[in-house]
């Protein structure tokens, strides 16, 4: 009864960290982009951003929260699943934790862009017309980043997802579909790499449906059911 008690303690703790992933990540990624980023015309979105400064400085907020929940969230999945294998485990908290300084470094586009905004004396020099092209050059440099980090929110679902699946105290469905979610950030990681039109094709968010179902049903599962008695001990 004390391991049961224990591991629903550190599930749902990770079950918390987690749901501030999501949503902190749902709002800077998905939200504030949609509200203020218009790809084919610089002059609306740099007109978006000086309107809507506030919002944007939330999204920039938002995405530190983030990387900073998933600095914590591998290290109590660690203890939650080392039991299955240690090996995996210490896998698994390294391809997550070395995304984290790129998360936060690639930040520095989106605070280049506040600078650009901010009608500062030395800015002068700049047409308006400059000025809107480079706002959307350091947006689209941010999205070169955030496709880099990809590759470790994929690498890390794997080991993730096999402790799951050996587990025994999480449903094995949510392990499986994080191992997909692995291939499935890759995939999209090498079309948008290597494919000039493969955001045209319609099919990277098919691809990512796996990770999205994997990762939102484990949060939730977390949250909700805890873990079972560890019954490897």
């Amino acid at each position: 009864m004390e391991n049961t008690i224990s591991n629903k303690k550190v599930a749902r703790i990770a079950g918390l960290l987690y749901l501030g992933v999501v949503l902190t990540g749902i709002f800077s990624l998905i939200y504030v982009p949609k509200q203020l980023v218009v790809w084919d015309n610089a002059a609306t979105t740099f007109q978006n951003i000086v309107a809507n400064e506030t919002l944007f400085r939330l999204g920039i907020v938002s995405s530190l929260a983030c990387y900073s929940f998933f600095l914590f969230l591998p290290l109590v999945l660690y203890k939650l699943l080392r039991f299955v294998d240690e090996a995996y485990a210490k896998l698994m908290v390294i391809l997550a934790i070395v995304s984290v300084p790129i998360s936060f470094l690639n930040m520095q586009n989106k605070y280049a862009v506040l600078s650009l905004i901010g009608g500062k004396n030395y800015l002068e020099v700049f047409t308006n017309q400059e000025l809107q092209a480079q706002v959307l050059f350091y947006l689209s440099q941010y999205n070169d980043g955030i496709l880099i980090v990809q590759i470790f929110w994929g690498l890390w679902l794997f080991p993730f997802g096999y402790l799951v699946f050996k587990s025994e105290i999480l449903p094995k469905v949510l392990g499986f579909l994080l191992m997909l979610g692995c291939f499935g950030y890759l995939i999209n990681f090498l079309g948008f790499s290597l494919l000039p039109n493969y955001s045209k094709l319609g099919v990277a968010s098919f691809i990512g449906l796996p990770a999205s179902l994997g990762e939102i049903g484990m949060c939730l599962w977390l949250l909700v059911m805890g873990a079972k008695e560890n019954k490897m001990i």
